[in-house]
Protein backbone atom coordinates (compact mmCIF):
# COMPACT_ATOMS: atom_id res chain seq x y z
CA UNK A 1 0.00 0.00 0.00
CA UNK A 2 0.93 3.52 -1.09
CA UNK A 3 2.58 6.01 1.92
CA UNK A 4 0.52 8.82 2.10
CA UNK A 5 2.38 12.53 1.50
CA UNK A 6 2.03 13.30 5.14
CA UNK A 7 4.36 10.56 6.42
CA UNK A 8 6.52 10.52 4.11
CA UNK A 9 8.52 13.53 5.69
CA UNK A 10 7.94 11.69 8.73
CA UNK A 11 9.86 8.50 7.28
CA UNK A 12 12.40 10.77 5.49
CA UNK A 13 13.24 11.82 8.82
CA UNK A 14 13.59 8.48 10.59
CA UNK A 15 16.15 7.03 8.09
CA UNK A 16 18.17 10.12 8.38
CA UNK A 17 18.53 9.55 12.08
CA UNK A 18 19.32 5.72 11.59
CA UNK A 19 22.08 6.62 9.05
CA UNK A 20 23.29 9.27 11.72
CA UNK A 21 23.12 7.05 14.56
CA UNK A 22 25.01 4.34 11.86
CA UNK A 23 28.02 6.29 9.89
CA UNK A 24 29.84 7.26 13.22
CA UNK A 25 29.65 3.69 15.11
CA UNK A 26 31.38 2.60 11.95
CA UNK A 27 33.39 4.77 11.82
CA UNK A 28 34.19 4.35 15.48
CA UNK A 29 35.19 0.52 14.55
CA UNK A 30 37.11 1.81 11.48
CA UNK A 31 39.44 3.78 13.35
CA UNK A 32 40.97 0.97 15.34
CA UNK A 33 41.66 -0.62 12.54
CA UNK A 34 44.20 2.10 11.25
CA UNK A 35 47.15 1.18 12.50
CA UNK A 36 47.29 -2.45 10.94
CA UNK A 37 45.24 -1.67 7.36
CA UNK A 38 46.02 2.63 7.03
CA UNK A 39 42.67 4.72 6.89
CA UNK A 40 42.91 4.38 3.04
CA UNK A 41 43.22 0.65 3.01
CA UNK A 42 40.36 0.78 5.53
CA UNK A 43 38.42 2.75 3.30
CA UNK A 44 39.13 0.14 -0.02
CA UNK A 45 38.23 -2.87 1.72
CA UNK A 46 34.91 -1.20 3.38
CA UNK A 47 33.83 -0.51 0.04
CA UNK A 48 35.19 -3.27 -1.63
CA UNK A 49 32.72 -5.36 0.65
CA UNK A 50 30.21 -3.10 0.79
CA UNK A 51 29.73 -3.22 -2.89
CA UNK A 52 30.29 -7.23 -2.68
CA UNK A 53 26.87 -7.25 -0.39
CA UNK A 54 24.90 -5.30 -2.36
CA UNK A 55 25.48 -6.39 -5.44
CA UNK A 56 24.65 -9.93 -4.49
CA UNK A 57 21.46 -8.99 -2.85
CA UNK A 58 20.57 -6.27 -5.33
CA UNK A 59 21.45 -7.88 -8.51
CA UNK A 60 21.48 -4.21 -10.62
CA UNK A 61 21.35 -4.65 -14.18
CA UNK A 62 22.89 -1.69 -15.63
CA UNK A 63 23.34 -2.57 -19.58
CA UNK A 64 20.02 -1.29 -19.35
CA UNK A 65 20.33 1.89 -18.25
CA UNK A 66 20.99 5.17 -20.44
CA UNK A 67 24.00 7.04 -20.59
CA UNK A 68 22.50 9.67 -18.07
CA UNK A 69 22.13 6.62 -15.81
CA UNK A 70 25.75 5.62 -16.37
CA UNK A 71 26.95 8.90 -15.69
CA UNK A 72 25.62 9.79 -12.68
CA UNK A 73 26.46 6.58 -10.86
CA UNK A 74 29.72 6.75 -12.24
CA UNK A 75 29.87 10.44 -10.39
CA UNK A 76 28.22 8.93 -7.25
CA UNK A 77 31.32 6.31 -7.35
CA UNK A 78 33.92 9.21 -7.42
CA UNK A 79 31.93 10.53 -4.62
CA UNK A 80 31.55 8.13 -2.37
CA UNK A 81 35.93 7.17 -3.13
CA UNK A 82 36.84 10.52 -2.21
CA UNK A 83 34.39 11.26 0.33
CA UNK A 84 35.40 8.21 2.59
CA UNK A 85 38.94 7.94 2.00
CA UNK A 86 39.72 11.56 2.94
CA UNK A 87 37.09 11.15 5.80
CA UNK A 88 39.23 8.14 7.35
CA UNK A 89 42.43 9.92 6.72
CA UNK A 90 41.69 13.02 8.54
CA UNK A 91 39.91 10.87 11.92
CA UNK A 92 43.51 9.23 11.77
CA UNK A 93 44.72 12.46 12.92
CA UNK A 94 41.96 13.86 14.61
CA UNK A 95 38.79 12.83 16.87
CA UNK A 96 36.07 12.09 15.81
CA UNK A 97 33.77 14.48 16.85
CA UNK A 98 35.48 17.99 15.00
CA UNK A 99 36.19 15.92 12.12
CA UNK A 100 32.27 15.01 11.77
CA UNK A 101 31.60 18.78 12.68
CA UNK A 102 34.03 19.74 10.27
CA UNK A 103 32.46 17.58 7.18
CA UNK A 104 29.63 19.17 7.93
CA UNK A 105 30.45 22.37 6.45
CA UNK A 106 29.65 20.55 3.22
CA UNK A 107 25.98 19.83 2.96
CA UNK A 108 25.14 23.03 5.45
CA UNK A 109 27.07 25.15 3.08
CA UNK A 110 24.55 22.77 0.30
CA UNK A 111 21.07 23.83 2.93
CA UNK A 112 22.13 27.44 2.75
CA UNK A 113 22.40 27.48 -1.40
CA UNK A 114 19.47 25.53 -2.29
CA UNK A 115 17.35 27.54 1.07
CA UNK A 116 13.91 29.46 -0.23
CA UNK A 117 12.53 30.19 3.28
CA UNK A 118 14.48 33.35 5.74
CA UNK A 119 13.52 30.89 8.84
CA UNK A 120 14.94 28.06 7.18
CA UNK A 121 18.44 30.43 6.57
CA UNK A 122 18.01 31.60 10.02
CA UNK A 123 18.25 27.92 11.55
CA UNK A 124 21.25 27.13 8.66
CA UNK A 125 22.95 29.91 10.47
CA UNK A 126 22.39 28.59 14.06
CA UNK A 127 23.86 25.00 12.90
CA UNK A 128 26.57 26.88 11.31
CA UNK A 129 27.19 28.47 14.94
CA UNK A 130 26.97 24.88 16.43
CA UNK A 131 30.05 23.70 14.01
CA UNK A 132 32.10 27.08 14.71
CA UNK A 133 31.81 26.22 18.26
CA UNK A 134 32.89 22.13 17.61
CA UNK A 135 35.77 23.52 15.73
CA UNK A 136 36.86 26.61 18.72
CA UNK A 137 36.66 23.31 21.15
CA UNK A 138 39.17 21.57 19.21
CA UNK A 139 41.41 24.34 19.02
CA UNK A 140 41.42 25.49 22.39
CA UNK A 141 41.55 21.97 23.81
CA UNK A 142 44.10 19.90 25.41
CA UNK A 143 45.07 18.43 22.05
CA UNK A 144 44.99 20.89 18.83
CA UNK A 145 43.89 19.72 16.06
CA UNK A 146 46.69 18.55 13.22
CA UNK A 147 46.50 20.75 10.44
CA UNK A 148 46.59 17.92 8.00
CA UNK A 149 43.65 16.31 9.14
CA UNK A 150 41.92 19.50 8.94
CA UNK A 151 42.42 19.61 5.24
CA UNK A 152 41.85 16.17 4.69
CA UNK A 153 38.11 16.93 6.24
CA UNK A 154 37.51 20.13 4.18
CA UNK A 155 38.45 17.68 1.07
CA UNK A 156 35.85 15.37 2.40
CA UNK A 157 33.28 18.00 3.44
CA UNK A 158 33.42 19.43 -0.84
CA UNK A 159 32.40 15.79 -1.66
CA UNK A 160 29.93 15.12 1.00
CA UNK A 161 27.80 17.79 -0.56
CA UNK A 162 28.92 16.18 -4.35
CA UNK A 163 27.50 12.64 -2.66
CA UNK A 164 24.11 14.19 -1.49
CA UNK A 165 23.79 15.92 -5.12
CA UNK A 166 24.98 12.87 -7.00
CA UNK A 167 22.51 10.62 -4.47
CA UNK A 168 19.80 12.68 -5.58
CA UNK A 169 19.98 12.29 -8.74
CA UNK A 170 20.25 8.66 -9.01
CA UNK A 171 17.43 8.19 -6.22
CA UNK A 172 15.65 10.34 -9.12
CA UNK A 173 16.43 8.13 -12.57
CA UNK A 174 17.48 5.03 -11.42
CA UNK A 175 15.16 2.91 -9.56
CA UNK A 176 15.45 1.21 -6.15
CA UNK A 177 19.00 0.78 -5.07
CA UNK A 178 20.61 -0.33 -8.16
CA UNK A 179 22.56 3.13 -8.61
CA UNK A 180 23.72 2.70 -4.81
CA UNK A 181 25.38 -0.30 -6.06
CA UNK A 182 26.98 0.13 -9.03
CA UNK A 183 28.18 3.58 -7.68
CA UNK A 184 29.87 1.37 -4.97
CA UNK A 185 31.74 -0.61 -7.28
CA UNK A 186 32.76 2.20 -9.19
CA UNK A 187 34.10 3.48 -5.61
CA UNK A 188 35.83 0.21 -5.18
CA UNK A 189 37.23 0.19 -8.76
CA UNK A 190 39.30 3.72 -8.09
CA UNK A 191 40.05 2.40 -4.32
CA UNK A 192 41.71 -0.61 -5.96
CA UNK A 193 45.34 0.77 -6.20
CA UNK A 194 45.18 1.37 -2.15
CA UNK A 195 43.09 -1.74 -1.73
CA UNK A 196 45.80 -4.31 -2.57
CA UNK A 197 47.75 -4.33 0.70
CA UNK A 198 45.51 -4.13 2.71
CA UNK A 199 43.32 -7.30 1.39
CA UNK A 200 46.51 -9.31 1.54
CA UNK A 201 46.54 -8.44 4.94
CA UNK A 202 42.97 -9.51 5.87
CA UNK A 203 43.56 -12.56 3.74
CA UNK A 204 44.67 -14.15 7.04
CA UNK A 205 42.62 -12.74 9.69
CA UNK A 206 39.63 -13.54 10.23
CA UNK A 207 39.23 -11.43 13.21
CA UNK A 208 40.21 -7.85 10.95
CA UNK A 209 38.10 -9.27 7.98
CA UNK A 210 35.14 -9.30 10.34
CA UNK A 211 35.71 -5.76 11.66
CA UNK A 212 36.26 -4.51 7.93
CA UNK A 213 32.73 -6.29 7.32
CA UNK A 214 31.21 -5.08 10.17
CA UNK A 215 32.78 -1.48 9.29
CA UNK A 216 31.37 -1.93 5.48
CA UNK A 217 27.94 -2.32 6.63
CA UNK A 218 27.57 0.71 9.62
CA UNK A 219 29.28 2.89 7.17
CA UNK A 220 28.04 2.07 3.95
CA UNK A 221 24.92 -0.49 3.42
CA UNK A 222 23.05 1.00 6.20
CA UNK A 223 23.36 4.77 5.62
CA UNK A 224 23.42 4.97 2.30
CA UNK A 225 20.92 2.56 1.43
CA UNK A 226 18.63 4.93 4.07
CA UNK A 227 19.94 8.39 2.66
CA UNK A 228 19.25 7.06 -0.32
CA UNK A 229 15.49 6.58 0.32
CA UNK A 230 15.53 9.78 2.77
CA UNK A 231 16.31 12.15 -0.05
CA UNK A 232 13.86 10.88 -2.34
CA UNK A 233 10.81 12.03 0.83
CA UNK A 234 13.18 15.16 1.90
CA UNK A 235 14.01 18.12 -0.33
CA UNK A 236 18.18 18.15 -0.61
CA UNK A 237 17.92 21.49 1.95
CA UNK A 238 16.10 19.55 4.25
CA UNK A 239 18.17 16.42 3.94
CA UNK A 240 21.12 18.52 4.49
CA UNK A 241 20.49 20.39 8.32
CA UNK A 242 19.19 16.83 9.41
CA UNK A 243 22.94 15.67 8.98
CA UNK A 244 23.23 17.92 11.66
CA UNK A 245 22.52 15.30 13.74
CA UNK A 246 25.52 13.47 12.80
CA UNK A 247 28.32 15.42 15.15
CA UNK A 248 26.04 14.21 18.31
CA UNK A 249 26.37 10.61 17.47
CA UNK A 250 29.75 10.66 16.25
CA UNK A 251 30.22 12.74 19.55
CA UNK A 252 28.61 9.50 20.75
CA UNK A 253 30.92 7.00 19.33
CA UNK A 254 33.74 8.65 19.99
CA UNK A 255 33.42 8.73 23.89
CA UNK A 256 31.53 5.40 23.89
CA UNK A 257 34.23 3.21 21.63
CA UNK A 258 37.44 5.41 21.26
CA UNK A 259 37.05 7.12 24.76
CA UNK A 260 37.40 10.59 23.26
CA UNK A 261 36.24 13.22 25.94
CA UNK A 262 32.99 15.70 25.01
CA UNK A 263 33.60 19.10 27.02
CA UNK A 264 30.92 21.45 28.10
CA UNK A 265 31.30 23.93 25.00
CA UNK A 266 31.57 20.37 22.54
CA UNK A 267 27.95 19.76 24.02
CA UNK A 268 26.88 23.18 23.69
CA UNK A 269 27.88 23.12 20.72
CA UNK A 270 26.37 19.77 19.47
CA UNK A 271 22.67 21.28 21.26
CA UNK A 272 22.38 24.16 18.44
CA UNK A 273 22.74 21.81 15.66
CA UNK A 274 20.86 19.27 16.53
CA UNK A 275 17.79 22.04 17.27
CA UNK A 276 18.55 23.36 14.14
CA UNK A 277 17.08 20.22 12.66
CA UNK A 278 15.01 19.58 14.43
CA UNK A 279 13.28 22.71 13.87
CA UNK A 280 13.51 22.87 10.24
CA UNK A 281 11.93 19.42 10.23
CA UNK A 282 8.93 20.39 11.93
CA UNK A 283 8.71 23.69 10.30
CA UNK A 284 8.82 21.59 6.51
CA UNK A 285 6.45 19.57 7.98
CA UNK A 286 3.80 22.49 9.12
CA UNK A 287 4.32 24.06 5.31
CA UNK A 288 3.52 20.71 3.52
CA UNK A 289 0.27 20.60 5.46
CA UNK A 290 -1.11 24.50 4.97
CA UNK A 291 -0.17 23.64 1.22
CA UNK A 292 -2.16 20.00 1.16
CA UNK A 293 -5.00 21.85 2.70
CA UNK A 294 -5.07 24.90 0.16
CA UNK A 295 -4.49 22.42 -2.25
CA UNK A 296 -7.40 20.89 -1.62
CA UNK A 297 -9.48 23.98 -1.24
CA UNK A 298 -8.56 24.76 -4.62
CA UNK A 299 -9.22 21.26 -5.83
CA UNK A 300 -6.27 21.68 -8.34
CA UNK A 301 -3.65 19.92 -6.69
CA UNK A 302 -4.04 16.46 -5.02
CA UNK A 303 -1.49 15.59 -1.89
CA UNK A 304 1.25 14.57 -3.37
CA UNK A 305 1.80 17.90 -5.29
CA UNK A 306 1.84 19.65 -1.49
CA UNK A 307 4.28 16.88 -0.42
CA UNK A 308 6.92 18.67 -2.84
CA UNK A 309 8.21 21.61 -1.87
CA UNK A 310 11.15 21.79 -4.54
CA UNK A 311 10.34 21.81 -7.80
CA UNK A 312 11.56 19.14 -9.68
CA UNK A 313 14.63 19.98 -11.53
CA UNK A 314 17.97 18.11 -13.28
CA UNK A 315 18.88 16.66 -9.82
CA UNK A 316 15.69 16.97 -7.30
CA UNK A 317 12.81 15.33 -9.83
CA UNK A 318 10.87 13.22 -7.67
CA UNK A 319 9.82 10.04 -7.87
CA UNK A 320 6.76 8.20 -6.82
CA UNK A 321 6.97 5.80 -4.45
CA UNK A 322 6.50 1.73 -4.84
CA UNK A 323 3.36 0.20 -3.54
Amino acid sequence: MQQSASSRPLVGVALVICSCLSLPFGAAVAAQLFPVLGPWGVTSLRVAIAALLLVVIVRPRPMRWTRAQWLAAVLFGVALAAMNGFFYAAIDRIPLGPAVAIEFLGPLVLAAVLTRRLADAAWVGVALLGIVLLGVDGLIGAEPLDPLGVVFILIAAAFWAMYIRMSARVGAIIPGTSGLAVGLVVAAVLLIPVGVPAAVTVAGDMQLLLLAAVTAVLSSVIPYSFELAALRRLPQRVFGVLLSLEPAFATLAGWLILGQSATPLRMLAIALVVAASVVTTMGVRRQRRRDGAAAGRDGDAGPDDADRDDEPGPFTAPIPLPD
